[in-house]
């Protein structure tokens, strides 16, 4: 079983641990589109359709988590639109495609992946790198707390999915 990871933020990633334990990364992949003299970035959902369904050709079995986001206090109305806006255009992609998969929410991931780790946002990050030390040169930007995050995720469907093995 191959157990996929999505942080669907436009900072956010994909991530699947394969059955031989490799792990690869795709960030969202985004566009830029020119309005005038102002630039803004959108999620690409034909790129994003692309990786997943290049994900559901493998001859084994796969299982998608995505986070369920809502509104977060102090975050923008643009910001939660386009958040939201990414959330649902990977749910319509995996829905189209046939693809099993599996919401679950931030605390729910957090609580039993990170229950050693603070709750700052590189926590993610450091234990991404403690679980999967052959994923350090893909997490060792702040940048890349999206792909830790999507790793996470991943791993926590796979512990869920096979409890005492891991």
């Amino acid at each position: 079983m191959n157990y996929v990871g999505i942080d669907p933020g436009a900072a956010g990633a994909v991530a699947i641990i394969r059955t031989d334990d490799s792990v690869t990364f795709w960030d969202t992949p985004i566009v830029e589109i020119k309005s005038g003299k102002k630039t803004r970035t959108e999620m690409s959902a034909v790129a994003a359709s692309m990786i997943l369904s290049d994900i559901k050709e493998s001859k084994d079995s796969v299982l998608i988590t995505i986070e369920k986001v809502g509104a977060m206090p102090g975050q923008g109305v643009t910001s939660m639109f386009s958040f939201g806006k990414n959330y649902g255009t990977w749910l319509g992609i995996m829905a189209a495609l046939k693809i099993p998969h599996q919401q679950v929410s931030p605390a729910t991931w957090k609580k039993s992946i990170l229950s050693d780790m603070g709750k700052e946002k590189d926590a993610s990050r450091v234990k991404a790198m403690q679980l999967f030390p052959n994923s350090q040169r893909d997490l060792y930007l702040k940048k890349h707390h999206g792909r830790a995050d999507a790793l996470l995720m991943a791993e926590w469907a796979r512990r869920v999915s096979s409890p005492g093995k891991f």
